[in-house]
């Protein structure tokens, strides 16, 4: 479980909270957050430091360790064709990968902006069992209400009690109020009797959780759409943002994954969390490729500030390590 510290009740109309503003602080924890993946890609890779290294075996290593970080067959083949095309020179191997990357992932580049939604703005969380849905919606409801915005959590994963007992204890901690039902109930139901309830209490930002499920689950899945339809008998719009959970780690899974939520619900867009924990974090870029869907956060680690907007160049700039081999060339 993730730690918020302490809090008090100036936090909420602060919306300039040091927590998530940049900064070098928080991109060191971003570089460490990807390490494991940077270590996968660049460890010992022959040509990033301006040496005389053969450019054919430079670029046949970075295509085997593309693959390796999870970056598909298809983007890989695509990365390095276009690499062999542009850059004969090994010393300028990392600067151009950076710009091949950065054009891959910058039109995915689009935070999610809160303000911009209809009040209560409705977002709906979904993903596969052991992602990370109910932390990752802690982290939102705690930086959303460190923004000053009035949050609101539905429980609607009403299949696991303990995921019931999680947001209502967090919600008593943090003052956030909790909408849940017993273990089985309907969980369009509760979700729809939350929305309402935002309605009633003038609420900014209603967070809905779900169950976790597995993408071949056609049942499950289903109840995806009849949540959506339930929805709409209030607001025609809702839910205003469909945000898929997906673990970095899950590797290429996490296409089939988008590509069945997708299909049955819409989805508006996606945090991709738990880079800390993986070196096949390249899934993102796989990701770009297939879907047109923007990716609105990532996660690299338990705090609450770990859960950050993404933002495709520094992103890269991070992975890639571009200062550190700058200073090495």
């Amino acid at each position: 479980m993730f730690s918020f510290g302490k809090k008090d009740k100036t936090d909420r109309s602060d919306k300039t909270d040091h927590r998530f503003s940049s900064g070098q602080p928080l991109r060191a924890k971003l570089r460490e957050g990807l390490s494991r993946t940077r270590q996968a890609l660049l460890g010992g890779l022959p040509g990033i430091s301006g040496d005389s290294a053969d450019s054919e075996v430079a670029l046949e290593e970075l295509e085997m360790r593309l693959l390796m970080a999870d970056v598909g067959v298809e983007a890989t083949r695509e990365i390095i064709d276009e690499l062999g095309k542009n850059n004969k020179d090994t010393g300028n191997l990392i600067n151009a990968l950076r710009r091949i990357l950065q054009d891959r992932l910058q039109a995915h580049e689009k935070p999610l902006e809160v303000d911009e939604l209809p009040s209560p703005a409705v977002i709906l969380v979904v993903g596969v069992n052991g992602v990370g849905k109910t932390t990752t919606i802690g982290k939102l409801a705690h930086r959303f209400q460190a923004r000053g915005k009035k949050v609101m959590l539905a429980a609607g994963d009403t299949f696991r009690a303990a995921a019931v007992e999680q947001l209502q204890s967090w919600g008593e901690r943090h003052d956030i109020p909790v909408i849940a039902q017993t273990t089985g109930a309907d969980s369009a139901s509760v979700i729809y009797d939350a929305f309402a309830a935002a309605r009633a209490r003038h609420i900014d930002i209603l967070i809905a959780d779900t169950a976790g499920r597995l993408h071949n689950q056609s049942n499950l899945m289903e109840e995806l759409a009849k949540i959506k339809r339930v929805l709409g008998r209030i607001d025609t719009d809702a839910p205003h943002e469909t945000l898929l959970i997906l673990d970095a780690g899950t590797g290429q899974n996490a296409i089939s994954q988008t590509q069945e939520f997708h299909r049955a619900i819409d989805v508006t867009g996606l945090a991709v969390t738990k880079f800390d924990g993986t070196a096949r974090g390249g899934v993102l870029f796989a990701l770009a490729r297939r879907f047109d869907i923007p990716v609105r956060y990532i996660g690299v680690g338990e705090q609450a500030e770990d859960l950050r907007d993404f933002h495709a160049a520094e992103f890269i700039d991070t992975l890639l390590d571009v200062e550190h081999v700058a200073s090495d060339a």
